[in-house]
C-alpha cells in the first residue's frame, strides 16, 4: 500500500490541489487560467490514479491497456509478486 500512495505522481497531483486550494481562498478572480490549472490537476490526478491501477492490475496477473506506460513488463510485476 505505501507503494500507491507515496508514488511521484500522486504526491505531485496532491501538491498541485493544494496550490491551487491557496488561490481560491486568497479570493482571486477566476478566470480562464484558472479554469485551466484545475483542468490540468484533475487530469493528473486522474493518470495518477490510472497508473496505480496499472500496476496493481499488473502484479495480479490480470490484462492492460497497451498504453500503459508498464506495458510489457507484466510479467516482471507478477514474479516479483509471487516471490514475496
Amino acid at each position: 500500500m505505501r507503494k500507491y500512495l507515496f508514488g511521484t505522481g500522486l504526491i505531485a497531483a496532491f501538491t498541485g490541489g493544494m496550490t491551487l486550494l491557496r488561490a481560491v481562498r486568497e479570493q482571486e478572480p477566476f478566470t480562464w487560467r484558472t479554469a485551466l490549472a484545475w483542468l490540468s490537476w484533475g487530469i493528473s490526478l486522474a493518470l495518477a490514479i490510472g497508473s496505480i491501477v496499472d500496476v496493481r492490475r499488473a502484479s495480479r496477473g490480470e490484462l492492460i491497456a497497451n498504453d500503459s506506460p508498464i506495458h510489457g513488463r507484466e510479467k516482471k510485476l507478477l514474479k516479483r509478486r509471487i516471490q514475496r
